[in-house]
């Protein structure tokens, strides 16, 4: 190698060593050792100098094609150390200050967003709900007072058949109607069920109409 490609080559690698402590600060920041198990911690070392293996070999070939010296790795060494002395501390100050403003970004894009499209969305559903629910509950009154209203017209429809049935059931013997007692007990208990079980739908719909 000519005196130039040394110095170039000296140059780089000493810059290499600069961008080492500067990635391998960067990845202490991110990874938290800490906070993580033993096994992804050891992947991710592998992955970082494998990555930083690669870097160093590929600026190597573009100064010298590929062609290593001892010196080279005092190099990295200078530049390692120049790194650690002078401006680890401008750099982390530059990375912390960046790591915070991107979350204060994220922050209030995501503030930014809750605003404009969930809130938005969720008023939608609401009103939506509100307004089938006052429906469900309209629907339900006009036919409960529809109901009220042909359950008078068949009540006195029904009266002269309803006089006829108490003068036939004076008529009946008793064993008839002892059996036609124990129909009608049962019958009043399945439409206690059915009454119970309308008037808490009908509690229901209350509530989740506020009325």
């Amino acid at each position: 190698m000519s005196l130039t490609v040394q110095f170039y080559t000296m140059f780089a690698m000493a810059g290499m060593g600069a961008w080492l402590g500067a990635a391998l600060d960067t990845y202490r920041r991110f990874l938290v050792r800490s906070k993580r198990a033993g096994w992804i911690v050891f992947f991710h070392d592998i992955v970082f100098w494998l990555l930083q293996s690669i870097l160093f070999f590929y600026v190597l070939l573009l100064v010298n094609e590929g062609e290593l010296r001892v010196y080279m790795f005092l190099a990295i060494l200078c530049g390692f150390a120049a790194y650690q002395g002078l401006l680890k501390g401008i750099y982390m100050a530059a990375l912390n200050f960046f790591i915070r403003t991107v979350m204060l970004i994220a922050k209030v894009l995501a503030g930014i967003g809750n605003f404009v499209l969930i809130k938005p969305v969720k008023a939608v559903f609401r009103l939506v709900f509100l307004i089938a629910a006052g429906l469900l509950n309209l629907f339900w009154k006009i036919s409960k007072w529809t109901f009220l209203f042909l359950w008078g017209a068949v009540k006195i429809v029904l009266s002269p058949v309803k006089w006829a049935l108490r003068l036939l059931w004076k008529l009946l013997p008793a064993f008839l109607k002892k059996f036609i007692s124990k129909i009608f007990v049962k019958a009043e208990g399945f439409a206690g069920k059915a009454k119970n079980l309308l008037l808490n739908t009908w509690n229901r719909i209350k509530r989740i109409t506020g009325k």
